[in-house]
This record gives structure tokens, C-alpha cells and sequence, in this order.
């Protein structure tokens, strides 16, 4: 009799999140679902305000006012509904977060170093000696030179680049399962934001990580990925093995994505290709498809599929194989003036170009 699989790492179930308005519910996360493996990476993208952070700050239970429903189960203990004194246990030890700014994540009165070693003895209960000694031994993990006498200066006193790796060894000072990284790299330049990435890649491999990382930035997706989850409008727009999105993006909304990407083979005076319109309202949610007005698929469609598509929900479905799903009644289709897959595929291999220099 074979055993039963393993439960995922983290698994996430039917996930909502709304906040009360002086206008109304807002429904930030709406019926959303995806599992990440131990060892593995899972790449959430969208535009600002698709629900990215929202849900990873679900996923640690940080969200205050909030009325989270839904299942979240990490390592199969399920953390919805938990107290904050049982999440607070979990937090740092079993699952931790890099923010997108570490200088406002890091407080300004006490050392880099201090701030590691309080954070270690919190879940170990250790000495103030060996609670130090791990904090410079992180700090020297993640890179950062001299780490015994970069432990006794400030934040202020890092770079951007080295308060991040800071961030990065503090979050992985009590040796957690899952990391989520919300957008790790803004602000940082280009050859600092890789050595960011590199550095979390070799991290997961030494720890057999599961990683989640939050962005809007498809090189960094490309990078560092193994699966995709393209969110839109607060709900899962399609999901994907990392090679499969870019050579075959199914909905419009993940091409539209890949085809705004700048290319190598583009002319110096070649426009932009931007997505029109704008994101959708999330107080008054259309009845359709939340991408409906703003798809080219959708509009150069029948009167019946166009009727569809503004009116009917699309559901998150099987798509091209397994491991694929999306939510799009035109999955696959292209419109006219998109390129085709052919473009999709140049502007990601536009963009494998560009993160690898």
C-alpha cells in the first residue's frame, strides 16, 4: 500500500480578506488558493493593489481590523482563527517575513545586532553571549564583511543593500520552514537586487526553504521562481510552472504582462505596450470578469463571449496540462494586434536576458 503524500509546506484554501470602509466591505482577497512546497518558490505577481501583501500578511496573521476567513495551514496546523499569542509563537520560528523597506522595519535606537540576537532569544529563551554570537554568525552568513563589528552599529549606518541582508538574517535567525519575501528588492539597485536574489536562492537550497516572494517585477519571477500565481482584482488570474507562464501565458491579463516587457529586439523609438484602462474597484467588483474592460481578447470576441465575460465570473480551471489552471472564459486566445505567443515567449526571453547580466 503506497503512503499517503506529504502535506504541503503551506497550504492555502478559499482565502478571504475584507475590510470595513466608511464606503463599504472591501474584499481584498477574494476566494484565493495556492500550496508551496518545501525547497520550492512560489512567484505571486500583479500590479500594485492586486492583493499580493494582503495576502502574505494573512498568511502571518498581521492584519488588524480585518476579517480573514477561509483556511491557511502551515505544515498542516491550521492558523486561521488562532490567537495572537499561539501566532506569535509560530512567528520567526516556523514561518518568517522580509519586508519591502527594511529601514522602517528596523528600529533606529538599537544596534543591528541587538535587534538578531533579541529576536533568537525570544524563541530560544538563550543567553545574552550566545543570543550575540548568533546574531554575528547570521550577520556573516548573509554576507555582510566584519559581521562582529557591523552587530554594534545602527541601521542607519547600512547601506539599502546590507539593511536587506540584515532583514534576511534576522528573519532566518530561529531557522523557520517558510519565507516570504514582499518585494524584497525595491528601491535597491540592479546589481544589488541580484546579489538579494542570489543570496535567497542559495539560502533556501542550504535550508530546504519553501519560499513565497511578492512582486510586481516578472524578472524577478523568472529568476527565482518555480511556480506562478498572477493575481488580478484580489483573485488568483492563472497558475503555472514558471517555464510553462512564460512560453504560454493562458489568460490576457499575464500576456498583456509579458508583452509590456521591454525586448531586445525592440527599436530605440519602438512605444511601450501598456495594458489600458485601470485596475479594477474593489468596493463595487464587477459581475464578470474582473479584467473584462480592460482585455482585447474579450473585446474582439462574439457578442456571446463578450456578454460572458462582463457578466459571468470566470472560475479557476484546469488549463493546458497539469499543474495549470486559470480563470479566463478565453483562456489561450489571442487578440488580433497581441503578437501571439511568439511575442510572449521573445518578452520573456527579453527578460531572462536582462536578470541575468
Amino acid at each position: 500500500m503506497a503512503a499517503p503524500a506529504a502535506a504541503p509546506l503551506l497550504e492555502v484554501r478559499d482565502l478571504r480578506v475584507t475590510f470595513a470602509t466608511p464606503r463599504g466591505p472591501v474584499r481584498a482577497v477574494d476566494s484565493l488558493g495556492f500550496t508551496v512546497e518545501t525547497g520550492r518558490t512560489l512567484g505571486i505577481v500583479g500590479e500594485s493593489g492586486s492583493g499580493k501583501s494582503v495576502t502574505s500578511l494573512a498568511v502571518m496573521g498581521l492584519h488588524r481590523g480585518a476579517e480573514v476567513g477561509g483556511s491557511i495551514a502551515l505544515a498542516g496546523q491550521e492558523l486561521t482563527g488562532m490567537s495572537e499569542k499561539e501566532l506569535s509563537r509560530l512567528r520567526g520560528r516556523k514561518m518568517a517575513m522580509i519586508f519591502q523597506d527594511p529601514l522602517s522595519s528596523l528600529h533606529p535606537y538599537y544596534t543591528v545586532g541587538e535587534q538578531i540576537a533579541e529576536h533568537f532569544r525570544v524563541h530560544f529563551k538563550a543567553g545574552r553571549a550566545a543570543a550575540r554570537k548568533r546574531a554575528v554568525d547570521m550577520l556573516g552568513e548573509v554576507g555582510i564583511p566584519e559581521p562582529a563589528r557591523r552587530a554594534g552599529e545602527y541601521p542607519h549606518q547600512f547601506s539599502g543593500g546590507m539593511r536587506q541582508r540584515a532583514m534576511i538574517a534576522m528573519a532566518l535567525a530561529c531557522e523557520p520552514d517558510l519565507l516570504i519575501a514582499d518585494e524584497p528588492t525595491t528601491a535597491l539597485d540592479v546589481t544589488v537586487q541580484a546579489q538579494i536574489l542570489e543570496l535567497i536562492a542559495r539560502l533556501q537550497q542550504e535550508r530546504g526553504l519553501g519560499v513565497v516572494m511578492i512582486t510586481h517585477d516578472l524578472g524577478v519571477v523568472a529568476r527565482v521562481a518555480h511556480e506562478v500565481l498572477v493575481m488580478y482584482g484580489g483573485r488568483a488570474a492563472e497558475q503555472a510552472g514558471v517555464d510553462e507562464l512564460f512560453a504560454d501565458p493562458a489568460h490576457p491579463y499575464t500576456r498583456g504582462l509579458l508583452d509590456s516587457l521591454p525586448r531586445l529586439d525592440d527599436a530605440d523609438d519602438d512605444p511601450l505596450r501598456a495594458i489600458p484602462g485601470s485596475p479594477p474597484s474593489l468596493l463595487t467588483p464587477a459581475p464578470g470578469c474582473a479584467f473584462a474592460p480592460r482585455c482585447a481578447v474579450a473585446a474582439a470576441g462574439t457578442a456571446a463571449e463578450r456578454e460572458r465575460c462582463t457578466g459571468e465570473r470566470p472560475e479557476l480551471l484546469p488549463y493546458a496540462g497539469p499543474g495549470r489552471l486559470a480563470a479566463c472564459h478565453v483562456a489561450g486566445r489571442t487578440a488580433p494586434a497581441a503578437g501571439g505567443a511568439a511575442a510572449a515567449a521573445a518578452a520573456a526571453a527579453a527578460t531572462e536576458s536582462e536578470v541575468s547580466r
